[in-house]
């Protein structure tokens, strides 16, 4: 997708360049097969991730910046790729201090595109340049209307604003390690509560009434499908699909009946690399979700696409305790919702089969349909 992560982990590191596109996946564990990078573009879903073992903030070289200099012109995407950490470190320097924290330790995230920083032990500080701007708005706003009403922690933001045309998100630090990072030790009673805790966070999300959806992305889902339906075919030609993929496309997404859901709040992009996990008292539980900058305002199944590549990845156990805890009844899990989801990831705005073919479990025939019960199904008579 367009961007690597944003994290807001306390064990997690980040690319040193500012403005490098590419994207990694989730973790390798018993259902997901490891994964290579992802092709960098627009078409590289995920945007966000982090390396598995990561071990927290890169620690730079002491110096002494210009706590006054201003933030450098980032008003289009090669000029923001353009810029050093060592050319931000000054700025925000001064930023941390003018939001009462000059004492406080910055260290930069050393992987990932949106510059991020961890200023002391207990707060992120997120960055927005100008040409990625109208994304505070929307990750702000969403992470304000979601404090305390999940089942999974969400940062708390505790200041916001522009400085010299940037953009800033002050927020609370998540504890924990990735679940990308944890999912090998994670024993079945710890994926089983993860699960439970996951589809009633999603289920949550989904119901969610705030201002804040009235502004975001698309305003007409239906319109906004409808284009995505029509460009889905060559979007994934460009991205590399093999054509006997491609050619399927079409025929396969006038098949599935999508409905007329009511539209909800989405996260977009739920994945390992978004939820964080806290080992306490002998066992693994979820403490934390973050990364809701790509957040819109749509059919609450599109959010599916992304838990089964990037969560399940291919374990129907554990997709099945998810859904069943996010409010679906057993009978309505089968064929018609797996192909749903598969729709769904064809039409993504980030979507990359390509991707997805080379690194989730081959389905037993070369045909969407059963690409679809491989990647979704859910273990039931299907």
């Amino acid at each position: 997708m367009r961007r690597t992560p944003d994290s807001i982990s306390t064990s997690t590191s980040w690319s040193a360049t500012v403005g490098i596109r590419y994207s990694s996946r989730c973790g390798v564990g018993a259902s997901c097969h490891p994964r290579p990078v992802a092709p960098p573009g627009p078409l590289g879903w995920i945007r966000k991730s982090r390396r598995a073992g990561a071990r927290g903030p890169a620690r730079f070289p002491v110096v002494t910046p210009a706590p006054t200099a201003s933030f450098p012109r980032a008003d289009t995407e090669e000029r923001f790729r353009a810029l050093t950490p060592e050319q931000l470190l000054g700025p925000v320097t001064g930023l941390v201090a003018a939001l009462g924290h000059g004492g406080a330790r910055i260290d930069r995230f050393t992987e990932g595109s949106l510059p991020v920083y961890a200023v002391g032990e207990t707060l992120v500080l997120k960055l927005y340049p100008p040409v990625h701007g109208t994304e505070l708005a929307v990750e702000s706003g969403v992470l304000r209307a979601l404090h305390a009403t999940l089942a999974v922690p969400t940062p708390r933001v505790r200041d916001s604003g522009v400085r010299d045309g940037w953009g800033f998100l002050l927020m609370t630090r998540l504890p924990g390690r990735s679940l990308e990072s944890v999912w090998p030790e994670l024993s079945t009673s710890d994926r089983g509560r993860l699960a439970d805790r996951l589809g009633r966070t999603l289920a949550a999300l989904h119901r969610t009434e705030a201002p804040v959806l009235e502004t975001l992305e698309p305003a007409n889902w239906q319109e906004w499908i409808a284009g995505q339906r029509r460009t889905a075919a060559e979007r994934q030609r460009r991205a590399g699909t093999p054509e006997t993929w491609v050619e399927q496309i079409p025929g396969f997404l006038d098949s599935v009946d999508l409905g007329d859901p009511v539209p909800g709040l989405l996260h977009t992009e739920c994945m390992r690399e978004h939820v964080m996990m806290r080992y306490e008292n002998g066992e693994w539980n979820a403490s934390g979700l973050f990364d809701f900058e790509p957040a819109m305002r749509g059919a609450p199944e599109y959010d599916f696409a992304a838990v089964g590549l990037f969560v399940s990845c291919g374990d129907a156990a554990f997709l099945r305790a998810l859904l069943l805890s996010y409010g679906y009844a057993p009978g309505e899990l089968g064929v018609e919702f797996s192909r749903r989801c598969l729709a769904y990831t064809l039409l993504h705005r980030y979507s990359n089969l390509r991707w997805y073919l080379d690194v989730l479990p081959a389905p037993p025939e070369p045909v969407l349909d059963s690409l679809a019960l491989t990647w979704w199904g859910t273990g039931t008579a299907e």
